[in-house]
């Protein structure tokens, strides 16, 4: 259930830095609201993970499904550049989350 929580985590991460997008500054107020819910949201599930995730896996994980996540939605959805290097790369980060799950203590 931790991994699910993690997970889940992660991908509110993703959906809130994308909202952040149109905060304009915070200055508009339906997606700063959203930004800090689905933050709020993120963190929560973050901390119920770490029930059965140690804290520095379960923060390396957060933070790497985050910024892989993010960077190909910019890619996917606002035409950001999708390099060979760039998207290598994103591969190595998703890769070393997955063996992050696997060397983790259960």
């Amino acid at each position: 259930m931790a991994w699910t929580f993690l997970l889940t985590a992660g991908m509110l991460e993703i959906v809130a830095t994308t909202v952040f997008r149109y905060t304009e500054g915070m200055s508009r107020l339906a997606p700063t609201v959203a930004f800090f819910a689905l933050g709020i949201a993120s963190f929560y599930c973050l901390n119920r993970s770490l029930s059965g995730i140690p804290l520095g896996t379960a923060y390396a994980v957060w933070t790497g499904i985050g910024a892989a996540g993010t960077a190909l939605v910019g890619i996917w959805a606002y035409g950001e550049a999708a390099t060979f290097m760039r998207v290598a790369l994103l591969f190595g980060l998703v890769g070393c989350i997955v063996g992050l799950k696997f060397v983790s203590a259960h």
